[in-house]
């Protein structure tokens, strides 16, 4: 249970003003919620569950306080990458609006590729090496389908972005804590 409440945190922070989150409203304006979040789900289930694979191999590699400053370091550097924020190019945002195919085919094939080697998939291999991989893939699942879902009801409510300066520079912080956390724990 603590490896899926620690998952479910981070990714659902991590989600917070990505990309892929961008991508959902996008999808909502256009399609109904059902379709896009199960399309979501799909997606970032198969992506997780690699991660957490790799995690673990990886885990059971390598010794335990040198994956911790390791751990550390990588949540240092995605406060840095999301305080550098993201941004739906032009070319993603209009595939998302010229999609004719199924919305599940559509949302599911577009997030899987967007997720491959974001930072909720590297947030998650990062915690897979620590944690119980069932546990970090059920929870990063969830924790990154419902930050998916809160852009997709908010931005169907109020038809606008999220403050994205405050959202950034709150996942920002979060990651900062994790990460000063974890390495304070491996040298202490």
């Amino acid at each position: 249970m603590e490896a899926f409440w620690i998952s479910l945190g981070v990714i659902f922070v991590a989600e917070l003003g990505d990309k892929s989150q961008l991508m959902a409203m996008t999808f909502a304006t256009r399609f109904k919620p059902w379709p896009v979040l199960a399309g979501i789900t799909i997606a970032t289930a198969v992506v997780h569950l690699f991660s957490v694979g790799l995690g673990g191999l990886i885990g059971d590699a390598l010794p335990k306080t040198a994956i911790a400053i390791v751990a550390g370091i990588a949540f240092l550097f995605f406060a840095l990458w999301t305080l550098r924020g993201d941004e739906l190019s032009d070319e993603e945002s209009q595939k998302a609006e010229r999609t004719t195919r199924s919305a599940l085919i559509a949302v599911t094939v577009a997030f899987f590729l967007s997720e491959l080697g974001d930072k909720t998939m590297l947030a998650t291999i990062t915690l897979a090496t620590q944690h119980g991989w069932f546990g970090t893939w059920i929870g990063s699942t969830v924790g990154m389908v419902a930050a998916d879902a809160l852009a997709i009801v908010v931005g169907r409510m109020l038809g606008k972005h999220l403050p994205e300066k405050v959202i950034r520079y709150g996942a920002a912080a979060a990651f900062a804590v994790f990460g000063v956390l974890l390495i304070a724990e491996a040298l202490l």
